[in-house]
């Protein structure tokens, strides 16, 4: 038995435009269940709230919001872990860089140091 995964939700734009293309004759019941992914029940309990003036711009406008205030909070969120990380390297200290600003290379190391001639 296949397991379902979490409910899905339907934004009340997509609503309002599906029961209005239903009303106008744009698309059928079974083509939208079929496009949509949405079962027959579902599409005729949208239709009863349509009809009765339930599904409104109003509701949509509030449901558009909704979803940008939760946008916006997730943003926000993201923004300040990214402050502290940022806080967190600046506080960080930096390794040392070459001494003498030689340049290294990956395959062959850094330079080697001279000798000041004492060893012979």
């Amino acid at each position: 038995m296949k397991s379902r995964g979490p409910y899905r939700r339907h934004s009340t734009p997509f609503k309002l435009q599906l029961c209005q293309d239903i009303r106008n004759g744009v698309i059928g019941r079974r083509d939208a269940q079929r496009t949509y992914g949405v079962s027959a029940n579902l599409i005729q309990l949208w239709l009863t709230q349509f009809d009765r003036g339930e599904l409104n711009d109003e509701e949509a406008e509030a449901s558009v919001i909704a979803e940008y205030e939760a946008h916006i909070a997730a943003l926000e969120r993201k923004v300040g872990q990214l402050t502290m990380e940022l806080d967190l390297v600046k506080k960080t200290p930096r390794q040392p860089i070459a001494a003498d600003s030689a340049s290294s290379s990956i395959i062959s190391g850094p330079r080697p140091a001279l000798s000041d001639g004492g060893a012979k």
